[in-house]
């Protein structure tokens, strides 16, 4: 299994941070079976203010590539992004229409049972 963990910003309009919360309190059945598709086990999206968090955790095959050419073949995917991106922004320094980033990490520790 792979982890993954991106950030991305959200217009910081209060009106854009409640819809983009309250859109993912049902996101449709579609957009999840393409998560599946792609790869992606575990998917959490956490906010602080207009700071996201997204934990990704994949099967060891996952690439962003197939997700994107998933995504990129699939006409409710995209209908999904356009919609979400409305309330997101760039983040400084990446390319336009630029929206997750991935992090590196820099440090981990895990307690192991004796």
């Amino acid at each position: 299994m792979q982890t993954f963990v991106l950030i991305c910003d959200l217009k910081d309009e209060p009106e854009a941070i409640e819809a983009y919360d309250a859109c993912h309190q049902a996101v449709a059945e579609p957009i999840l079976e393409s998560i599946r598709q792609a790869g992606i086990l575990e998917m959490s999206i956490y906010r602080w203010r207009n700071r996201l968090t997204m934990i990704m955790r994949t099967e060891d095959e996952f690439t962003f590539e197939k997700k994107a050419a998933l995504d990129n073949a699939n006409p409710k995917v995209q209908e999904w992004e356009a919609f979400v991106g409305q309330y997101q922004r760039n983040l400084p320094g990446t390319p336009p229409n630029w929206r997750w980033a991935l992090m590196k990490k820099v440090f981990d520790f895990r307690a192991v049972d004796k």
